[in-house]
């Protein structure tokens, strides 16, 4: 018996890299799990059959994370599948590199609808399904604590948002005995954030432990948030970055 069996879980943006971690690292602890992606149908379906492969249910939804009716129709139907659900972790996201003078109101809409307003979207439609001891878990970034180059600010405000609003949320949220934390991930070596780089060696540099940590590091701190361990938990952001700029 794993120590959430019989749970519920949607991971938003769980195709690949943390978001895959995290669900099947949720799958792995007797989770029953629906993940949402948008781009990559045979990773999001490779993940779902890793979480089976625990004998548990694994679901992929494909919802644009950018779209409001998409994001909620993806929790009405991860609830539906599932037959209810305990556990949102919103880790659905996109990174844009531009300096504020080349940033497009476009550009600034997109990362602000996908990073911030999805995770909002979708914690409003789970809301009335989560029961008393539900969990929300939002992915942010150390990004939404620090800024620390130029180039970076769409990414850093969006996430700086998810931060205030896990904040809020808890409070909004506390008297329904549903808690609401966040995880702020430093560098991780995912497909998108490779270990082999300048840009990775200065990351690496700037960090306590001197190397990139994994998904599944990430994953593990989602895990207790989920399980009873995180009980009396709410409001708190975890980063999980390796000493990043400490």
């Amino acid at each position: 018996m794993g120590v959430l069996s019989g749970k519920k879980a949607l991971v938003t943006g769980a195709s690949r890299g943390i978001g895959a971690a995290i669900a099947r690292a949720l799958g792995a602890a007797g989770a029953d799990v629906a993940l949402t992606y948008f781009s990559s149908p045979a990773q999001a379906e490779a993940t779902a059959a890793a979480i089976r492969a625990h004998g548990v249910t694994g679901e992929a939804i494909r919802a644009d994370a950018g779209d409001a009716e998409a994001v909620r129709a993806s929790v009405a139907l991860a609830h539906e599948r599932l037959g209810g659900l305990d556990i949102l972790v919103n880790n659905a996201g996109m990174f844009r590199r531009c300096l504020l003078q080349s940033t497009s109101d476009e550009e600034f809409d997109r990362v602000m609808a996908v990073n911030m307003r999805g995770a909002y979207i979708a914690i409003k439609a789970a809301v009335p399904l989560l029961p008393r001891g539900g969990r929300i878990i939002n992915v942010s970034s150390t990004f939404g604590a620090r800024v620390p180059a130029p180039g970076v600010g769409l990414y850093a405000i969006s996430k700086f948002a998810v931060a205030g609003m896990t904040r809020a949320f808890a409070r909004d949220l506390g008297s329904l005995g549903i808690t609401v934390n966040a995880i702020q991930p430093g560098p991780i070596a995912t497909e998108m954030n490779l270990e082999e780089s300048r840009h990775a060696r200065l990351m690496t540099m700037m960090t306590a432990l001197g190397r990139y940590g994994t998904p599944e590091e990430t994953a593990h701190t989602a895990v207790f948030l989920a399980s009873e361990a995180g009980t009396y938990i709410t409001g708190a952001t975890f980063n999980v970055d390796g000493g990043f700029e400490t």
